[in-house]
């Protein structure tokens, strides 16, 4: 990292810890104990993507197979999820939220986005707010191609 500069290394350090610690305060604040991490996690990329099989939501989860019908045996069971032929080969399964699977998937975004819009609110000025949404517009190109 010779050609980086100290405060290039600071931010990403940083950014990289902070996002880390906002990331895990935001799950904390919906989260049922009756879910582990990973459950959610699948619980939320199904409501994201739709109807998939277990093989594209390990992949997109980057675990293996055998991890991901674990966790989805598990969704199942709690009446989350619904698994059904898929219709282009029926020696596949797709995953699809049932409707007690995508309430509490939208129960979980509107309360972390209340939990995240009230410490704003109360956290921060209105000037600190807008310094937070420049920096965010300098941070959205980090996410770019």
């Amino acid at each position: 990292m010779a050609d980086i500069s100290d405060s290039a290394a600071r931010a990403a350090r940083d950014l990289r810890v902070v996002f880390s610690r906002l990331r895990r305060r935001i799950r904390e604040v919906a989260q049922d104990t009756d879910l582990s991490p990973s459950q959610e996690s699948a619980l939320t990329l199904v409501g994201k993507h739709g109807a998939a099989t277990a093989s594209a939501l390990a992949a997109a989860e980057g675990v293996r197979p055998q991890s991901m019908a674990t966790t989805l045996a598990a969704l199942d069971q709690h009446g989350l999820i619904r698994r059904a032929p898929d219709p282009d080969d029926g020696r596949r399964q797709l995953v699809t939220l049932t409707d007690a699977g995508r309430a509490r998937t939208e129960g979980n975004r509107q309360v972390r986005e209340e939990w995240l819009a009230r410490a704003f609110q109360d956290r921060y000025t209105e000037e600190e707010r807008q310094t937070v949404l420049t920096a965010l517009e300098l941070v959205e190109r980090l996410s770019q191609p």
